[in-house]
């Protein structure tokens, strides 16, 4: 692996995935000088306290100063407003990018803002995470052995692509390309549904009892692990599910179209059918684990 060395990385969101990027880069020796910039000033402080940044950002301009390497780790609703305020201050050689559970919106959001550095601009998705948020969740091991899609665009230049896979490789990630389309179809289906149907189960039982902690009493491990996901930060969640609204629209159809026919199954107590369609489920994610093993 060649050797890479960030004088200046700039972490724009310094939550669980952005706090994780900066502690795996610490710990490798990687980062000389790590500047966050965000919202919350208590959550900055514990940045800084922690040792995941060196310092809190005043204003763009000065975090932006000699900059090797910028990453965008914040909600993705706020893509395009952070882009227009870093868009000035770029310098020529200036990597960006990005941690979006969504791509076309970003790269939306990236050629009406960062038309000079479109070159040096990758978009990313870390295929990682946890269902508690903010930088005290933050673990310099969260990316080892997960996945990490990189979405170039065609205006990206490899030298940039070669560094952001690099610096990701150097977090323990496996680093892979999609084109963007592709994988926002994806990620709608194995991601940002699920976390839909987690929250709506909660929602159901919330709405259609009269005391849901008395059903919540029996629960057993196999809700815990099913809900743990509905535990995720609602604000992430919303603008993710709206920046992806049209593939997760088609992913949320095809699913009411399978429980209907569950439900026609079970309504004519077709029970070899049932176990059929259970076998096939079971089938696949034995597939699936055994694959990740």
């Amino acid at each position: 692996m060649t050797h890479i060395t960030l004088k200046k990385l700039v972490i724009i969101g310094v939550g669980l995935i952005g706090g994780s990027f900066a502690l795996a880069l610490r710990k490798a020796g990687i980062a000389s000088y790590i500047v966050g910039v965000g919202r919350s000033r208590k959550n900055m402080q514990h940045a800084l306290d922690l040792g995941v940044i060196d310092e809190i950002a005043t204003d763009m301009a000065s975090a932006l100063r000699d900059a090797d390497f910028v990453l965008l780790a914040m909600p993705v609703g706020q893509t395009e407003n952070i882009m227009a305020q870093i868009a000035p201050h770029l310098e020529t050689n200036t990597v960006i990018s990005d941690a979006g559970s969504t791509k076309q919106d970003v790269v939306t959001a990236a050629r009406n803002h960062l038309s000079n550095n479109l070159k040096n601009f990758v978009p990313g998705h870390p295929i990682a995470g946890a269902e508690y948020s903010g930088v005290l969740a933050a673990q310099d091991s969260l990316y080892a052995g997960k996945h990490v899609i990189l979405t170039p665009i065609e205006e990206t230049h490899i030298a940039a692509i070669e560094i952001t896979t690099l610096l990701w490789q150097v977090c323990g990630a496996v680093v892979s390309q999609m084109p963007v389309e592709e994988h926002d179809e994806t990620l709608a289906a194995t991601s940002h549904l699920p976390h839909i149907l987690a929250f709506a189960l909660m929602n159901f039982l919330h709405n259609h009892s009269s005391q849901p902690e008395n059903l919540l009493r029996f629960a057993g491990s196999g809700f815990r692990d099913f809900t743990r996901i509905a535990s995720s930060s609602p604000e992430m969640w919303r603008d993710i599910c709206l920046a992806n609204r049209e593939a997760l629209l088609k992913q949320m159809a095809a699913y009411q179209q399978e429980l209907i026919s569950l439900q026609t199954i079970l309504a004519n107590k077709d029970g070899e059918a049932l176990e059929k369609s259970l076998s096939q489920a079971r089938e696949m994610r034995e597939k699936w684990l055994n694959r990740n093993n």
